[in-house]
């Protein structure tokens, strides 16, 4: 089996890293972002790929930056470099280390959403498609020709659920063409024109303008959870929005931000085209509840949100 070197920082590179593993390649070292703090006490945590890592076994780097002088001590170069969600930046010398260059496992149909944000803004554009591209890494952002693709569906998932079917169909395609990859089997395409660029998100995204049609706001809910996650104001408090789909009805004469329905189905609110309907809120300090629990304690019908 092969010897390749893999690099990856979040929960999406996961799957690629275990099922490498578990196909018997030679893996390691496995190159990870240092420790951070995360989480609500924001106490220092390792990355998902380094305790995937440990637990398999494997020699785990945790540079926080890549110099030459670090691959110089590691030994032979192995025949590959996967890398998955690393977020740093791999420099030109980088790119030859491995025998057959670095492969990167990228969360778009490229040149379709290159950055960042891939499967974020797919939701957020309305496509009704992405996918997982394996792509031969150049010195440009995410510019390399492209091995392989797999086929997503995006349907009405937000960014959690897309993220992990991404993920899982990264590893497969992975597996599939791996092998071929570095026996020179497989020779990549370049990339055709019309490229897209996936930004990161920011928090100023998720804020909710009730004057947009209901099927835009939607998607920027299922676009903006799990992070940042949609917001309206509702008087003094900032209200988070966590599910939440577009219906067909018309809302007559209210104006945008007013609340026509309050059931436990959902909160009905009108858009400047149609009416959104709230299905899991979130009050500051409060746990996100469904509709109908969030109504036993908090009335809103007829007030208006933003």
């Amino acid at each position: 089996m092969a010897a390749i070197a893999f690099a990856g920082t979040p929960a999406f590179a996961v799957p690629c890293l275990q099922a490498l593993t578990q196909a018997g390649h030679d893996l390691g070292p496995v190159f990870t972002q240092p420790d951070r703090p995360a989480g609500r006490g924001r106490r220092v945590q390792p990355s998902p790929v380094k305790s995937c890592a440990l637990e398999l076994g494997l020699d785990v780097l945790q540079p926080a930056k890549l110099k030459p002088a670090l691959f110089d001590e590691l030994g032979p170069q192995p025949d590959l470099m996967v890398v998955v969600a690393y977020g740093l930046l791999i420099p030109e010398w980088l790119l030859n280390w491995p025998r057959s260059g670095c492969l990167n496992v990228h969360a778009s149909l490229l040149p379709r959403w290159r950055g960042a944000a891939p499967i974020q803004r797919a939701i957020l554009a309305g496509d009704t498609v992405t996918g997982v591209s394996l792509m031969a890494m150049t010195k440009g952002l995410d510019t390399g020709p492209v091995y392989a693709t797999a086929v997503v569906d995006i349907s009405n998932q937000n960014s959690a659920q897309l993220h992990d079917e991404l993920s899982a169909k990264g590893a497969e395609l992975l597996l599939e063409h791996v092998a071929g990859i570095i026996a020179g089997d497989r020779q990549p395409e370049p990339q055709p024109s019309g490229a897209t660029y996936a930004h990161k998100l920011t928090k100023q995204e998720a804020v909710l303008a009730w004057e947009q049609p209901a099927i835009v706001l939607e998607r920027q809910v299922r676009g903006m959870n799990p992070w940042p996650i949609a917001e309206t104001r509702w008087g003094k408090h900032r209200l988070r929005i966590h599910a939440a789909s577009a219906q067909s009805m018309q809302p007559g004469s209210a104006a945008a931000g007013q609340v026509i329905a309050a059931t436990p189905a959902g909160i009905d609110v009108v858009t400047g085209d149609g009416v959104l309907r709230l299905e899991v809120l979130q009050l500051p300090g409060g746990r996100p509840l469904a509709a109908g629990a969030f109504l036993n304690a908090h009335p809103v019908l007829g007030d208006r949100f933003g």
